[in-house]
Parts: C-alpha cells; sequence; structure tokens
C-alpha cells in the first residue's frame, strides 16, 4: 500500500529532491573555488579543509544538505525507502543539469547514460510492491495488547 499524498508530502518530496541536487552543487562550487585559489586539500593541508568552511557557497550547501537530510528524515517516516528513493534518483537529474548549465561542467553520453540507468533502475524498484504493510501476524496481535 502506497502512503497517500497530501500537498505537505509532495513538498516534502520537492524539498529532498532540490536541497539535495542543489545543495551538492553548492560545495562542488565552492570546492573549486578552494583549489584555484589556494590548492587541492589532502592530507599535507588540512589547513585549507578549515579554510574552506569560511567560503559562502560550501556554508550554503553544508545548509541546504542539513535541509535535506531534515526533510529525507521526514519522508521515511511516513513512507518506505522505495518510495523515497526516487526523489533522489530524480535528484541526480537535477545536479547533471545544473553541473553542465551553472558550473559549465562537460558530461560525456556514458554520464547521462548512467544518469538514465540509475533514473530506471530507482523506478522498476519504486513500482514494486510495498514491504512494509504486512497483515498482521499472531506474534504483532500478541505484542499489541489486543484480546485482554
Amino acid at each position: 500500500m502506497k502512503p497517500s499524498l497530501t500537498p505537505q508530502r509532495y513538498l516534502i518530496l520537492l524539498t529532498v529532491l532540490l536541497t539535495a541536487s542543489v545543495g551538492d552543487t553548492m560545495l562542488s562550487h565552492g570546492m573549486t573555488e578552494v583549489v584555484t585559489h589556494s590548492g587541492p586539500v589532502d592530507l599535507h593541508h588540512l589547513t585549507l579543509l578549515f579554510a574552506a568552511l569560511r567560503n559562502p557557497w560550501i556554508i550554503g550547501g553544508i545548509l541546504l544538505l542539513v535541509g535535506f537530510f531534515s526533510s529525507y528524515l521526514t519522508a521515511l517516516s511516513w513512507a518506505d525507502l522505495t518510495f523515497v528513493m526516487p526523489a533522489t534518483a530524480f535528484g541526480y537529474v537535477v545536479v547533471a543539469l545544473l553541473s553542465r548549465f551553472w558550473l559549465h561542467e562537460h558530461l560525456s553520453a556514458y554520464r547521462w547514460a548512467g544518469i538514465l540507468t540509475i533514473v530506471c533502475a530507482v523506478g522498476f524498484v519504486a513500482n514494486g510492491p510495498s514491504r512494509t504493510e504486512h497483515e498482521p501476524t499472531a506474534l504483532a496481535v500478541m505484542d499489541s495488547g489486543a484480546g485482554r
């Protein structure tokens, strides 16, 4: 049984999609700025990691990813993972579009094929039966205290 979707639940799923996609893209943009100005962050230059945390793009990306995690947990509280996961899978498409048109990254045909494969696979799983809605078993009825 799939959960009923109210406007608030649609909004939560949209928030999952957008905060993950835009947050990841902002982190990428911020780290590109850090690397351009200071060099790569590695074990020998860990101070650059702390300097990166002052970049406004990185701060914004972290805040959006906190929002993603909160909305993701909210969605998982009323739906199966296989119901919520398509929102994050379509997030891959949004990330690809943002990276192509905002960050001006080149996306090969192989990457587009990979994204399409992921989206199709998640859609295939999402259309399967729900595994969390079962008929109550004898043990569940006993644990619930029914019949006392």
